[in-house]
């Protein structure tokens, strides 16, 4: 009898092109669903809740998949986990409903982008962050991020080659802090367009720059023009830190 099986899932994507199967090389899904077959002896293809682009981190990304198997679910991150590369590892895994889908079900997404602020890169930190050497000031870039608050239409926050129907999206909050040489953007909403949150990123950098006043971002949202905002930031330096299912305690 067929089973839906959950899985959370942490990776640093530095060596990957992207969450997403692909021909120009190696990707996450494309790793797990080869470890997954091997171990449960089966054609097995995961669903995936966010496909992360090239270089992208995540600590709690989202896959389901059906399978025959007679290994309890909560057991299969145990035994996947002794195949996978160290660079992924599955955090949790569970049985679930079988009407579960991780793109569809209503969803709140967290991701983090991390940018380290110093005169001179620090090499322990090239893979997990945006390097600018131009002192940002947090305090502007703070006031920039009260505009993006709230439901907004972001095709100016969007790549031009997306293919959605709608650009509306909510975003509940922008928490940017500072520590030492570190500077960290959390944004907590209910999706998120291609790239999106690598533009906000670089707009807020902008704007940290001096090069936008903060209030400036209230009119790149109303251009609904991608040419308005700022430069996609580096890969490297977002994560996908979770995802948070309405009801479930997932």
């Amino acid at each position: 009898m067929s089973k839906r099986v959950f899985l959370r899932i942490a990776y640093d994507g530095t060596n990957y092109c992207g969450w997403q199967i692909q021909d120009n090389g190696i990707t996450v899904e494309e790793v797990i669903n080869r470890e997954l077959s091997r171990l449960l002896n089966e054609d097995i293809h995961v669903i995936g809740a966010s496909r992360t682009d090239s270089g992208v981190h995540a600590l709690g990304n989202v896959a389901v998949f059906d399978t025959e198997t007679r290994i309890p679910g909560e057991k299969i991150s145990f035994a996947l986990n002794q195949r996978l590369p160290n660079d992924i590892r599955i955090q949790d895994s569970k049985e679930v409903d079988e009407g579960f889908h991780p793109r569809f079900c209503s969803s709140i997404k967290t991701y983090e982008y991390k940018i380290l602020n110093r005169t001179f890169p620090m090499p322990t930190e090239r893979l997990y962050s945006h390097f600018v050497y131009m002192k940002l000031n947090v305090e502007k870039m703070q006031n920039a991020a009260e505009y993006i608050v709230g439901e907004h239409d972001f095709k100016s926050f969007c790549s031009s080659h997306s293919q959605v129907q709608s650009t509306v999206r909510t975003v509940y909050s922008i928490d940017i802090t500072k520590s030492g040489d570190m500077i960290k953007i959390l944004i907590r909403g209910n999706g998120f367009l291609y790239n999106m949150v690598r533009i906000i990123a670089g707009t807020l950098i902008k704007v940290g720059l001096g090069v936008y006043p903060p209030e400036h971002v209230k009119e790149i949202i109303e251009a609904r023009d991608r040419r308005m905002a700022g430069q996609k930031a580096a890969a490297c330096g977002l994560t996908l830190v979770k995802l948070e299912y309405e009801g479930m305690d997932y």
